[in-house]
């Protein structure tokens, strides 16, 4: 599903260049469960951007269900994003203006779904994550842990095949991430959805079905 070949990603600095990420070399199996570990500034972020076609590389090759994604054009890249990636972010990234509906429902518009089949899945995710009584709510009226929530409905609204999560439960008190981590579980082994993660936590890594831990930008 997932190949990266040779991949890096820089900065430059006058004549100094920083490498973000160091010639990766990574496949990654339809229906895996992947945990990212590494110290902070380690390269974890930025590969679940180049994996998640949010961020470019300076150099390499990658392969995204048979597509080169950096031969792509944007609208290209585009489209296999919207059908195919659910993106779980650390800093939730919710449209302030929305409520928590449309937020949730954001992902849909962008699929030809009737109304009312609209309505009826982002009733029922609404109602699994237990936050009905929040949907006519406004992001900035939800705690931290509420709208980690909100964009986890909002990632998995649309039955990605993959779903990238940018420490998924940071925001989170033990018991809401116990639940979420239950709930990547049972979408990988009964629905086959891939997901890749990336987490300090040792107990969320144990989730997955392989950890891959990056220093300096390296797989190590």
């Amino acid at each position: 599903m997932i190949q990266l070949q040779h991949v890096s990603k820089w900065v430059t600095t006058g004549n100094v260049r920083t490498f973000l990420l160091k010639d990766i070399n990574l496949e990654i199996k339809q229906g895996e469960f992947v945990s990212i570990m590494g110290p902070s500034g380690s390269g974890k972020s930025t590969l679940l951007n180049v994996i998640g076609m949010l961020d470019d590389a300076d150099e390499g090759v990658y392969t995204f269900m048979e597509d080169d994604v950096f031969k792509l054009k944007e609208k290209q890249r585009g489209e296999l994003h919207k059908h195919h990636i659910g993106f779980v972010f650390q800093a939730y990234h919710l449209i302030d203006e929305l409520t928590v509906y449309e937020n949730i429902e954001t992902p849909l518009l962008y699929q030809s779904i009737k109304t009312s089949e609209r309505q009826a899945i982002v009733a029922d995710i609404i109602d699994r994550f237990n936050i009905v009584g929040k949907k006519d709510l406004f992001p900035p009226q939800l705690s931290g842990g509420q709208q980690q929530l909100v964009g986890i409905a909002r990632a998995l609204v649309a039955k990605p095949k993959l779903i990238l999560a940018d420490e998924p439960t940071g925001n989170l008190n033990s018991k809401q991430g116990e639940e979420i981590m239950q709930l990547f579980k049972q979408l990988n082994e009964e629905e086959g959805v891939t997901i890749v993660q990336v987490t300090h936590s040792e107990k969320n890594a144990a989730y997955g079905t392989r950890i891959i831990n990056l220093l300096d930008g390296r797989i190590v």
